[in-house]
């Protein structure tokens, strides 16, 4: 988790792993994608969000994701 980008703080939002400097849970983000929304509509939704930490936090989760991957 780089922390440039993502915290957590039990002040903030319960615990909840938050954008930094924000209160904007990073699980909206996953969830905007999910559904029918766009990076360009959470980045409108959320201000506060830059895209910069938006499309690093994707890609953490990616390079997380393939990292822990089996190999076959």
């Amino acid at each position: 988790m780089d922390a440039r980008y993502m915290s957590r703080d039990p002040e903030v939002m319960s615990g909840a792993l938050c954008f930094t400097g924000t209160r904007v849970l990073v699980q909206n983000l996953f969830d905007y994608l999910q559904g029918i929304s766009s990076l360009e509509e959470f980045l409108q939704d959320f201000p506060s969000v830059s895209r910069e930490a938006a499309v690093a936090v994707i890609e953490d989760a990616k390079s997380r994701l393939f990292a822990d991957a089996i190999t076959s």
